[in-house]
């Protein structure tokens, strides 16, 4: 059984664009939503797909299990998914030993940009960028599903 474990901020400023890192484009569609359980389908960079299932646990723990899947199948599954879809660039950025996935977000979220950390343990302690805001952490609100159904929450219209 695979584990995410992770913890997820709010980004402030463009402080994290100076950082090297990998991007890649994905396109993440929700094929079905249930309570804290979710099945995605992504696309990244147009070439490859992947299935995802995830089950909340807490609030930094889930249950995830991922499986590549053919690229045509995923851009099925994303037609099928009625507009629960996000797209972002995910850049890919090494901090203080660990992996910091930051997501610009485009389309109509456009303007948010969200950091995640995966750890190897619920007591992983990171040492947060300068660039890192406000921690939403387990605040559904800032979940990819949510965001994909709901869209831009609020308060980051302001």
């Amino acid at each position: 059984m695979a584990l995410e474990i992770e913890r997820k901020f709010l980004v402030e400023g463009d402080g994290w664009r100076a950082a090297d890192g990998k991007s890649r484009h994905i396109v993440q569609a929700y094929v079905a939503l249930e309570g804290g359980t979710s099945v995605r389908v992504r696309i990244y960079d147009g070439r490859d797909a992947r299935l995802t299932v995830k089950f909340g646990l807490s609030s930094i723990t889930r249950d995830e299990f991922e499986y590549p899947i053919p690229l045509a199948d995923a851009e099925h599954m994303v037609e099928a998914a009625k507009g629960r879809l996000v797209e972002k660039t995910r850049h890919a950025i090494t901090s203080g030993g660990f992996v910091w996935e930051v997501d610009a977000y485009e389309g109509p979220l456009a303007g948010l940009v969200i950091a995640e950390v995966e750890m190897e343990s619920e007591d992983d302690a990171p040492a947060l960028p300068h660039w890192v805001g406000r921690e939403v952490t387990g605040d559904p609100t800032w979940s990819n599903a949510n965001l994909a159904v709901r869209g831009l929450p609020e308060e980051a219209r302001r």
